[in-house]
């Protein structure tokens, strides 16, 4: 097609724009924040910013939630009971699986792409002052995108706005916010260790860090010595602390709990029990066709994966197979361990993302080999495409697929069914059942 003919030709000029910041020389990505000089310059580029902007960032009431997995699942679905109970919210998550706008809605629609496009045009002026002028040089890919999800909350008037962190928390972009209302973090597990820290501890250390004065926090993490962390820091801070029981349920039930908690908090439910809405997430163990079950999933740590092979368990089927695609920088042995034995065909590929470094699929062949079954079957694929479309082809009527591993390989494959143009056009990533 003739890029003058294209409808969403601006959107798509933006996007690029905004992909290319992160070659600036001096670089604007966190690096280890554990021996970072100064790592408050993070949150002091992005106030910079804002101030520059004219603080678009006042005048919410915000929730803010982090934690190692189901924060995505959480915040979306505090931000569906806010929006069934009336309220106009805004929802800001991260990452998106296929389309830039699924990073940004409001309501029960994604930001109007040619919208988008229009503010990224009106703030490079502002982002050519902040390198020439801000004491920490312009904001990164992130930060422009909290700015753009900001700036459109406040173009729709939003009385709410459901913040998910990007990495961390003490010294994510979304923590320049000073009176969240509600602060959450669904539970503490071994991820982003090259920049938060090797134990534990010190990522909870570092997720606690959106802990504020007058904000009502709570937590479905059940380790004891983890949630001492969080009672200290509401403690130091002032902010009302609540652990919840969590014992015996699982992954997708404690963070319904934990969503129900919140809005129960927020009057617009009588109590956590209460909690009936849960949000549709792309690529979050999303079935796409039930019969032969196919599932996408952007489990990418073992946190993660723990939770895609308690779902699994709740599934009937015969024979599993499995594509998998790693980052390079996440654990992927571990994960590798964990799912492969669940197989009976295993599809070791990688994903098209080339920004990203994947594991190459030969590692990841060899090191399955050691955790298959034996009378599972593994094969190779350069090409994520077609090894879904090979496995898909083999499937038997009452078989099971799972796509897992890296939220770019869930993007490769789910716009196969719901390509990036449809997302744009409806502003939802809804699956239509024609397809």
């Amino acid at each position: 097609m003739d890029p003058s003919q294209d409808e969403f030709a601006r959107y798509h000029s933006a996007v690029r724009y905004l992909e290319s910041l992160g070659n600036i020389f001096h670089g604007y990505r966190k690096t280890d924040l554990q021996s970072h000089p100064h790592p408050e310059m993070f949150l002091e580029r992005m106030q910079d910013f804002l101030d520059q902007l004219g603080n678009p960032e006042r005048g919410f009431k915000y929730v803010h939630i982090t934690g190692t997995a189901g924060k995505g699942s959480v915040s979306s679905s505090v931000h569906a009971a806010l929006l069934m109970a009336g309220k106009r919210v805004g929802l800001f998550t991260s990452p998106f699986t296929v389309s830039t706008i699924e990073k940004i809605q409001v309501g029960s629609k994604y930001i109007d792409p040619l919208v988008f496009a229009y503010i990224t045009e009106r703030l490079k002026p502002h982002i050519d002052e902040a390198m020439l002028k801000n004491r920490h040089g312009a904001p990164s890919y992130f930060e422009m995108m909290l700015a753009i999800a900001l700036i459109y909350f406040k173009i729709e008037k939003c009385e709410y706005a459901v913040l998910e962190v990007g990495l961390g928390g003490r010294y994510d972009a979304t923590n320049i916010i000073k009176e969240p209302v509600i602060t959450a973090v669904t539970n503490i597990g071994l991820d982003h260790t090259n920049i938060l820290g090797t134990t534990r501890r010190l990522i909870a250390k570092d997720k606690a860090g959106i802990i504020k004065k007058g904000s009502v926090f709570f937590t479905s993490e059940e380790d004891p010595k983890i949630r001492d962390i969080f009672e200290a820091e509401c403690a130091k801070t002032g902010a009302e602390y609540n652990a919840l029981d969590v014992k015996g349920l699982g992954h997708d039930s404690r963070n319904r709990l934990l969503a129900g908690a919140i809005c129960a908090k927020l009057g617009i439910i009588k109590s956590p029990s209460d909690m009936k809405t849960e949000a549709m997430m792309p690529a979050r163990f999303e079935m796409i066709e039930k019969r032969p079950i196919v599932i996408i999933d952007g489990a990418h740590n073992p946190s993660k994966m723990k939770s895609t092979i308690f779902n699994l368990s709740r599934l009937k089927y015969k024979k599993l197979s499995l594509i998998i695609a790693v980052s390079a920088d996440k654990d992927w042995k571990t994960m590798l361990k964990s799912i492969v034995p669940e197989a009976h065909a295993i599809y070791a590929t990688r994903f098209s993302m080339p920004e990203r470094q994947a594991v190459d699929p030969r590692a990841l062949f060899e090191e399955s080999k050691k955790h298959m079954r034996k009378t599972s079957s593994i094969r190779l694929y350069s090409d994520p495409v077609q090894a879904y479309a090979d496995a898909r082809k083999n499937l038997a009527s009452d078989d099971a697929l799972l796509v897992t591993g890296s939220f770019y390989l869930a993007g490769d494959i789910r716009k196969i069914y719901c390509p990036e143009e449809e997302i744009l056009r409806q502003r939802s990533s809804k699956i239509r059942p024609d397809r």
